[in-house]
């Protein structure tokens, strides 16, 4: 009898497994173009690396001058809106007290979005692509598209 033969039985479940992904967007204050390249380029990172120290992962992270992506994994033990919060609150804090800030700060909103494994490629090329995209589609075009997707409605433009 060869291993492919074998088959597993499960009697019970003693693990917890789980696979939560979500793609969330969210925008700087009032949309203002307050992410130039240089610090894209540590920004980025900045942002994975407070999903690690929280024990969550960012498999990607990108955007452009006013808005960011992060597709992020989460363990069961972590709410969406907390992730969010982490992330938001720690790389605000970090911009304001590392660079010489303009009194940085992310609207109070965000979009999030649960995804399936099978989209984990796509989603991540699609966020590491966000300068390319944005040479085509405005960012309230983009969201738009994203909610209707999910079943959603863009609200009526107001700035936080």
């Amino acid at each position: 009898m060869g291993a492919e033969d074998e088959k597993i039985t499960i009697r019970g479940m003693s693990h917890t497994y789980s696979s939560i992904l979500i793609h969330s967007v969210f925008s700087t204050k009032e949309r203002r173009s307050l992410i130039p390249a240089e610090l894209k380029t540590r920004l980025w990172p900045y942002i994975a690396g407070i999903a690690r120290l929280n024990k969550f992962k960012a498999l990607a992270v990108g955007g452009i001058e006013d808005h960011a992506h992060a597709l992020v994994s989460l363990p069961t033990t972590m709410t969406v809106a907390k992730a969010i919060q982490l992330i938001k609150g720690g790389s605000s804090k970090w911009i304001n007290d590392h660079l010489q800030a303009r009194s940085f700060a992310w609207q109070d909103g965000y979009a999030a979005f649960s995804i399936g494994i099978a989209q984990v490629d796509n989603t991540i090329r699609y966020i590491q692509n966000q300068e390319k995209h944005h040479a085509k589609v405005r960012f309230d075009e983009e969201l738009a598209r994203m909610l209707e997707r999910h079943g959603m409605k863009l609200h009526s433009a107001s700035h936080d």
